[in-house]
């Protein structure tokens, strides 16, 4: 793949280019120069774009992907063309199939699955076998298959002695633990948020200790053993605090924060759609406000669009039987860049979660390899259907208003623009 970046503003503070307009050359996948303006005497494709803006290429740390056993949802291969039209050159992927990848030969085969996209897949193994929070699955084994980290999706380790014995075993091969922050012997049978608006409609509600409960017990078992352990999708103000503290304390501990958790509430809830059904629930005003402050100050270390596509059967139906779940890669930038400032927005969707997931990034600079997202920060539009590129349409920002859009990205020789 031979090409040439005209006129790209580069927004990467380790680059000698940051924040300066360019020309780039690419030539074999990798960038062969970097100048004011660059002649094209091969006749390479040139992209030309209004208001173009270059970064790192982006990771999400947590996609779902029906595949194998929900292809109604999701493939692998649509999953990751969204992906990679969505801005992101990488993504990890829950283990949210069936049957669930708590073994090595189920990573390899959704390895396998992604071989030759443009984005690049990092398969998260099951901590548990079958999901069932009993007995800790195959994690060296999954771990030198490819896994990047253990964690039972949007299921919380009801055993804290699991969790213990974990952080304690995926030492000996520096292991990533993920522990979903809810409580499910408060959390109960809840399906939104406990607050005003819960007793308003009929809808039993999730409390904020229920999260809040959970992290604290984790990060107390991971002062005692040590390891590395990752909350993902924290959602309130408390969490925050606690997570705050710890990293205070040293404790080897990042976090999360989903898309739809920094902007939307649950007033969203009024008219009982069901693509406002997530987990965690949406919460209150200010719960995103803390949220966003987290973010800024460093407490919350990554930005996920926690992606997860449910088919029509199992969504458009009545608010109690609906699955938890959104689809949010196509618009996670467009929904963020005014709420949070691009520098910011960025910083959380590439050195930083990569760092965390040990994902090799390169900086923009010549004879580094091509891993770049493609985008302009000031286009203004309304989100419809349009622009889901998923086979599964449950949106939760349907309908909002976005600010910026990504053209596409280059990484792995390839480029989808």
């Amino acid at each position: 793949m031979n090409l040439i970046i005209k006129s790209a503003t580069i927004l990467d503070p380790s680059s000698p280019y940051h924040q300066k307009t360019k020309d780039v050359l690419i030539e074999n996948g990798l960038i062969s120069k970097i100048s004011n303006s660059i002649t094209n005497p091969s006749d390479y494709q040139e992209i030309k774009l209004e208001n173009l803006h270059i970064s790192q290429g982006w990771f999400d740390t947590s996609v779902c992907f029906g595949e194998p056993g929900f292809e109604e949802r999701e493939t692998i291969e649509n999953g990751l063309k969204t992906a990679a039209k969505s801005g992101f050159t990488a993504v990890a992927v829950n283990p949210n199939t069936f049957p669930v990848a708590d073994n090595k030969s189920a990573i390899e085969f959704i390895k396998n699955r992604a071989l030759g996209s443009a984005t690049s897949l990092y398969p998260i193994g099951n901590l548990t076998k079958g999901a069932q929070s009993h007995d800790l699955a195959e994690l060296f084994d999954m771990q030198n298959s490819g896994a990047i980290a253990f964690g039972d999706y949007n299921q919380s380790i009801g055993n804290a002695n699991l969790l213990k014995i974990a952080l304690q075993y995926t030492q000996n091969f520096d292991g990533l633990v993920l522990s979903f922050p809810q409580d499910n012997s408060i959390a109960v049978e809840g399906l939104v948020n406990e607050e005003k608006n819960s007793t308003r409609l009929g809808l039993k509600g999730i409390p904020a200790l229920a999260e809040e409960m959970q992290i604290a017990r984790d990060l107390f078992i991971l002062e005692y053993t040590g390891g590395k352990l990752h909350i993902p999708t924290i959602s309130t103000e408390k969490s925050v605090q606690l997570i705050k503290n710890a990293k205070k304390k040293g404790l080897n501990v990042t976090c999360s924060v989903a898309a739809h958790h920094l902007i939307l509430t649950d007033d969203e809830l009024k008219e009982f759609n069901s693509n406002t059904k997530v987990l965690p629930p949406l919460r209150i005003s200010r719960d995103c406000k803390a949220l966003i402050k987290g973010l800024k100050e460093g407490v919350i270390d990554m930005i996920t669009s926690d992606h997860n596509p449910i088919d029509i059967e199992h969504k458009k139906v009545e608010f109690f039987n609906a699955k938890f779940g959104t689809i949010g890669l196509e618009s996670l930038f467009g929904a963020l860049n005014k709420v949070v400032g691009l520098e910011t927005l960025i910083k959380c969707l590439t050195t930083q979660p990569k760092e965390r997931f040990n994902i090799k990034y390169a900086t923009i600079a010549e004879g580094n390899k091509a891993d770049l997202t493609l985008f302009n920060p000031d286009i203004e539009y309304i989100f419809t259907i349009k622009n889901i590129v998923s086979t599964s349409k449950n949106a939760v920002f349907m309908n909002k208003k976005m600010n910026g859009e990504v053209y596409g990205i280059i990484a792995n020789n390839k480029a989808i623009i």
